[in-house]
C-alpha cells in the first residue's frame, strides 16, 4: 500500500455489519408516510395488509436469490457486477449508469429531505417551506440546505474510511430498529381508543377514494376485477419504494468479510427483519386510527397521526426524531454502499478513471463525492419524489433481469463455485419475475406516467455507454 492510495479494500465488515446495512438502507422515510396512499388506493384493512406482505415476499425472495449470485462473484459492484457477467457489459453499464443518474442519488436527496421535514417539526426555520431566495432555475428553501448538509457531511465520514461508516450505521439502525418495535408495542399497548375491530369489517372488501388534488376525500367507490389489479399495482410503488435499497450489501462485497457466507445471510436477515416490522407496523396502524384517518392524515403522515393518539402532547416530537434518526441512518447506508458501484464500473474503463481509485483509507473517495454533487443537484431541483414514482418501474425490470440472471448464469457456467444456492430455486426466482412482469405489465396500463421517464433515462445510457468504449479503445 503506498501513502497516498490504497491498492484493495479492506475485508471489516462482518455479518452483523451486513445486516445493518441491509435493514438501515430499507427503512427511510417511506413506512412513516406511504400506508396513506396504499390505503386511498385499496381502502380495506385485508387488502393494505397484504400490500406490505406481497411486497415483502418479492423483497425476501429477491434477496435469497441474489444469495446466489453474491456466492459466485464476492467483490464489489454487486448488481451491476451480476447484470454483467449473466448478459453482457451494456446490459451492466445501463443499470450503473440509472443507479448513478436516478435510483441511488435521488434516493439519497428524497431521504435527506425527509430529514429536513420532520427537522422543521423541531426548528421551523429549517424546514422545506421556509423560503431562502431564487436562484433564478429554482428556488432555494432552507430544508433543501439542511439536506445538502447531511450529505456532505455523511459523505465526509464515509472517505474517512468504511469503519467510520459502518459506526455510524450500527448505532442509527440498532436505534431506529428498538425504536420502532417500541411504536409498535406503545400501538396496541396505550392507545385509548382501538379501532382494530371496525377496521377489519372492512376484510378484502376493497375500494377507493384518491381524494381531490388538494387531499380532500370523495368519498369511497367499491372497486374489483382489473381495477382492482390497478389499485394494487399503484399502492406498491410506495411500498416498493419503502422496501429497496436491501441489495446495497451487495456493493460493499469487496470489504466483507468471509463475503461468499456473509452477503446472502446478511440479506435474509435485514429483508426478514424490515419485512416483520413493515407488516408490524401497519398492524399497529390499524389498531390506533380509524381507516379514514389512516387514509387522509394531514400531508399524509401517517406515523404523527398515530403517535398523537398514543402520546397526546408530545407525540409530534417523538415521530420526528424517530424519523430523523431513521433518515440520517438510511443515507449512510446509501451513501456507503453506493459509491462502490461507481468505483467498479471505472476499474471497467465505464466511468471517470480518478472514480476508480482508493484513498489511504481504501475508501473510493471521489465516487463518494461525485455521487454526493449528483444528490445535491436533486435536493434543489426538489423533483426528487416524482423521479422516484418514475423509477419503481425500472427498479423492478433490473431486479428480474438480476433473477433472470441465475438461470442463464446456471446454464453459462454450471461448474462455477456455488457456496449458496437461491432458496426455492427455480419455483421462487419464477413467482418473483411473474409478480414482477405483472406490476411493471400493470403499471404500464393504469399508471404510464409512471413508466416512460423510466425508460427515457435508462436509454440515455445506451449512447453513454458506446461514448465510453470508443474512449476506453482511444486510451488503451
Amino acid at each position: 500500500m503506498s501513502e497516498q492510495h490504497a491498492t484493495s479494500f479492506k475485508p471489516s465488515l462482518g455479518l452483523f455489519d451486513g445486516t445493518m446495512i441491509v435493514a438501515g438502507s430499507m427503512i427511510g422515510s417511506g413506512i412513516f408516510i406511504v400506508s396513506a396512499d396504499i390505503t386511498r388506493n385499496v381502502g380495506s384493512a385485508g387488502w393494505l395488509v397484504f400490500v406490505w406482505v406481497i411486497t415483502g415476499f418479492m423483497t425476501l425472495t429477491a434477496a435469497l436469490s441474489y444469495g446466489e449470485l453474491s456466492g459466485m462473484f464476492p467483490k464489489a459492484g454487486g448488481q451491476y457486477v451480476y447484470l454483467k457477467e449473466a448478459y453482457n457489459p451494456l446490459v451492466g453499464f445501463l443499470y450503473g449508469w440509472s443507479f448513478f443518474a436516478v435510483i441511488q442519488t435521488a434516493t439519497i436527496a428524497a431521504v435527506g429531505v425527509a430529514f429536513s421535514k420532520f427537522l422543521a417539526y423541531l426548528v421551523p426555520e429549517l424546514g422545506n417551506t421556509y423560503f431562502l431566495f431564487d436562484a433564478g432555475i429554482t428556488k432555494i428553501y432552507s430544508g433543501q440546505l439542511v439536506s445538502i448538509i447531511i450529505i456532505c457531511i455523511l459523505t465526509y465520514i464515509n472517505s474517512r474510511g468504511v469503519k467510520e461508516g459502518k459506526f455510524i450505521q450500527t448505532i442509527f439502525t440498532s436505534a431506529k430498529l428498538l425504536a420502532l418495535f417500541g411504536l409498535i408495542v406503545f400501538g396496541f399497548l396505550l392507545v385509548k381508543q382501538s379501532f382494530w375491530a371496525e377496521n377489519w369489517q372492512t376484510g378484502f372488501t376493497a375500494q377507493q377514494d384518491l381524494g381531490t388534488a388538494d387531499g380532500t376525500p370523495t368519498g369511497w367507490k367499491g372497486i374489483g376485477g382489473a381495477a382492482l389489479m390497478g389499485a394494487i399495482a399503484s399502492a406498491m410503488v410506495g411500498s416498493i419504494f419503502s422496501s429497496d435499497s436491501w441489495n446495497n450489501v451487495t456493493f460493499v462485497a469487496g470489504e466483507m468479510k468471509n463475503p461468499k457466507r456473509n452477503i446472502g445471510l446478511s440479506l435474509f436477515l435485514g429483508t426478514f427483519i424490515v419485512t416483520i416490522i413493515y407488516v408490524c407496523a401497519n398492524l399497529m396502524y390499524l389498531n390506533v386510527m380509524p381507516l379514514q384517518s389512516l387514509a387522509f392524515p394531514a400531508d399524509d403522515r401517517v406515523a404523527v397521526e398515530a403517535a398523537h393518539r398514543m402520546f397526546p402532547s408530545v407525540g409530534t416530537y417523538v415521530i420526528a426524531v424517530l424519523i430523523m434518526i431513521s433518515t440520517f441512518g438510511c443515507n449512510n447506508g446509501l451513501i456507503l454502499a453506493g459509491a462502490r458501484v461507481y468505483y467498479t464500473m471505472a476499474k471497467d474503463g465505464l466511468f471517470f478513471k480518478s472514480v476508480g481509485i482508493l484513498n489511504r483509507a481504501a475508501v473510493p473517495q471521489v465516487a463518494l463525492w461525485i455521487q454526493c454533487l449528483v444528490a445535491s443537484l436533486w435536493c434543489l431541483s426538489g423533483k426528487y419524489g416524482q423521479l422516484l414514482d418514475m423509477i419503481s418501474f425500472v427498479v423492478v425490470l433490473f431486479y428480474m433481469l438480476t433473477i433472470a440472471g441465475i438461470f442463464i448464469l446456471r446454464r453459462k457456467r454450471p461448474d462455477a463455485e456455488r457456496p449458496y444456492k437461491a432458496f426455492g430455486y427455480p419455483v421462487l426466482p419464477i413467482i418473483y419475475i411473474l409478480m414482477g412482469i405483472a406490476f411493471c405489465i400493470l403499471l404500464i396500463i393504469y399508471k404510464p406516467q409512471f413508466t416512460w421517464p423510466g425508460f427515457i433515462i435508462v436509454l440515455l445510457g445506451v449512447p453513454l455507454y458506446y461514448i465510453a468504449i470508443s474512449r476506453k479503445k482511444q486510451v488503451s
